[in-house]
């Protein structure tokens, strides 16, 4: 029974994309950023070739790595976590979706505020836990929703649970999906709910994303077509609305990420289980916290002993990136990037160098291959599987 499982460290990019600079992400690296802490440790990725990718100078590779291994090029015109998602997917994507570095248009805010009875704060770009330390006290007397965006396609709503009861927040951010398509689709609209006290807000855990559904065929289309299952952990339900996942469980972080993983990993199925470990982006890559990142990737190293000893004769674990989050650049933002992919299992030639390769679809080709599949999206295989 053949299953592959796929890792997207979320953020975790190899080194700047030679039109970086279009980005303002020139000298952005952000695996090298990490290694400059004492915290960073990875000799088991290590061992898998992490570090004979091209362009991967941090460590010394391993002698014999047990892996195979490529680095990544996004093709499609974005650096967000849905583009970067859309594209391992085999769904490439030649315009980027759309930014508001000035905020949303007026009549936007107006048509929302309209169809949800509430004013609006805010509207323009804004870090999340300073936006609501900002305007929480005065969301709070007023009842007006906080809207906010950032340098992603994100259409961000917060509200105090006291103010506005989660599942209604919930029902505004369907309100704005529906209305944010065509010219103004952005990639996500996100619920943030917080709680606390002015000068102690805190966000919760019930953030919940409603996501632009991909516009084009995926892997998980096709996988779905053809009887594979397709289970999601994390953020995948939300980063491809649902469409073609045939299960799937929430996270609370790349903890209970791993923990749900290892347990998706006791069944029985044939078909992909799609991961996403989102700490580092969120936690560590958007606060430009290179310690807290470098702790995160140590983290994640020392468990994956754990996934590799749970894998049977016929899975393949692929683990990759979205895009980059240089913690140790000025910016907050994402950052155009390479990403790695490291591929390990019994079906996989161990030591095999693909290279750098010219898109993120090339992963989606490989997983459909592996099925026998023949592919309908993006990219081609890395692999000629026996």
């Amino acid at each position: 029974m053949k299953r592959i499982f796929l890792i997207v460290l979320d953020s975790v990019g190899i080194g700047e994309m030679p039109d970086a600079a279009d980005f303002g992400d020139e000298g952005s690296n952000t695996l090298r950023a990490a290694s400059t802490s004492e915290y960073f440790s990875m000799p088991n990725m290590k061992k898998l070739g992490l570090f004979h990718i091209d362009g991967v100078g941090t460590q010394t590779p391993q002698n014999a790595p047990s892996g195979a291994f490529a680095r990544m090029t996004e093709a499609s015109k974005g650096k967000d976590t849905t583009i970067g998602h859309w594209e391992i997917a085999g769904l490439i994507s030649p315009k980027p979706l759309p930014t508001y570095p000035q905020g949303f248009p007026e009549e936007v805010i107006q048509e929302f505020s309209k169809r949800c009875g509430r004013g609006v704060l805010c509207n323009r770009p804004y870090s999340g836990t300073e936006v609501i330390r900002d305007y929480g006290a005065e969301h709070m007397k007023s009842g007006d929703l906080i809207v906010y965006t950032s340098a992603d396609s994100v259409f961000q709503v917060a509200a105090h649970e006291k103010v506005v009861p989660v599942e209604t927040l919930y029902e505004y951010c369907r309100i704005a999906r529906e209305m944010l398509v065509g010219e103004h689709g952005v990639g996500r609209v996100i619920a943030r709910p917080f709680e606390g006290e002015p000068g102690n807000f805190s966000r919760t855990v019930r953030r919940h994303d409603f996501s632009l559904e991909p516009l084009g065929v995926t892997m998980l289309d096709v996988l779905a077509a053809h009887g594979k299952e397709v289970l999601g952990v994390g953020k995948i339900y939300d980063i491809f609305a649902g469409k073609s996942v045939t299960d799937s469980v929430r996270t609370s972080g790349n903890a209970d990420g791993i923990d749900k993983t290892l347990a998706f990993m006791e069944r029985e199925f044939e078909g992909l289980c799609f991961v996403n470990l989102v700490d580092f982006d969120m936690l560590y890559g958007h606060r430009n916290d290179v310690d807290g990142y470098a702790k995160a990737l140590t983290y994640f190293d020392e468990r994956l002993p754990e996934i590799l000893n749970k894998m049977k004769e016929e899975d393949v674990l692929m683990i990759t990136a979205d895009h980059g989050c240089d913690p140790s650049t000025p910016s907050t933002d994402h950052s155009r990037e390479y990403t790695p992919l490291v591929m390990y299992g019994r079906p996989v030639s161990a030591g095999q160098n693909f290279g750098t390769r010219p898109t993120f679809a090339d992963i989606g080709a490989t997983v459909l291959a592996y099925f026998g599949i023949e592919s309908e999206i993006d990219g081609e295989s890395l692999v000629e599987w026996k």
